[in-house]
């Protein structure tokens, strides 16, 4: 298949991503993970997680995740549709529904929808960190360094970047 020939796939299933992405793109990083991974095989486990990783590490928006499965689909053609994909018709609909939120700030209905879509919203961020740690942690130390980090983040106040340095370290010493 040629590269250029996944373009409308990747613009289809960025499209469909980005209407369910309440809470951002990490809300739906396991199917983007499957549509790329299982369904369509443009990278492998690996390639995803370091994909991910290198845009959660890069400054700028949490959806940069798609314009990296996209390059690494179709180049940089695929970057650039995937990117426009994303954000583009979720970014209209946001604007029309701000507009509407906005003016109905009392209304039952908006804060059922809110208490719904909390919930929703951490449980699939959560699935996003299962899928990814999974995806990575193909031994023990890799699995116990990601535990400890974990567990770091959630009981200090340390800013994270001092724990991504110090993981780096131990991989750059070879130890992990």
């Amino acid at each position: 298949m040629k590269l250029f020939d996944r373009i409308p796939e990747l613009v289809l299933q960025f499209a469909m991503l980005s209407m369910l992405a309440f809470g951002g793109a990490n809300s739906v990083v396991p199917e983007m993970h499957r549509q790329a991974v299982e369904a369509h095989h443009w990278m492998s486990d690996r390639e995803f997680a370091a994909l991910f990783a290198i845009a959660q590490a890069a400054p700028g928006p949490n959806f940069m995740i798609a314009t990296l499965v996209g390059w690494k689909a179709a180049g940089l053609t695929g970057a650039v549709a995937a990117t426009l994909a994303m954000s583009g018709l979720s970014c209209l609909l946001a604007y029309w529904v701000a507009k509407v939120w906005d003016r109905h700030q009392k209304a039952l209905w908006r804060i059922a929808l809110a208490g719904g879509l909390a919930p929703v919203t951490v449980g699939l961020v959560a699935a996003s960190a299962w899928l990814v740690t999974r995806a990575t942690n193909s031994v023990a130390r890799l699995a116990s360094m990601t535990i400890a980090t974990g567990v770091v983040a959630y009981t200090t106040r340390l800013n994270p970047i001092w724990l991504l340095a110090a993981c780096g370290a131990l991989g750059l010493a070879g130890i992990v």
